[in-house]
């Protein structure tokens, strides 16, 4: 099996964060995870979001407001989970 690109790990470990803390990791995280200089981190982050996946970043940021079918900002739309609520839906 081929090894996952940089755009399925981070994929994978955007929405792995979003699942156990219910808050988007920042680019400088998301570079750390991976081993790469935070430069490639942000490039990456802005290659996956851009028409990729459906989900965006915050205006003229590097911030995740929203990653399917999460959003990273408080919505009216709250998740619960075995009686948490830490994750709010797009």
């Amino acid at each position: 099996m081929d090894k996952p690109t940089a755009l399925n790990q981070t994929f994978h470990m955007i929405m792995k964060r979003m699942v156990e803390t219910g808050q988007a990791p920042h680019y400088t995280e998301i570079a750390k995870e991976l081993g790469i200089a935070m430069a490639e981190g942000r490039k990456i982050l802005h290659e996956l979001f851009s028409p990729r996946i459906p989900g965006w970043l915050f205006p003229n940021t590097d911030f995740i407001a929203s990653f399917a079918p999460f959003n990273n900002l408080p919505t009216q739309f709250r998740i619960t989970i075995d009686g948490q609520q830490k994750w709010f839906g797009q």
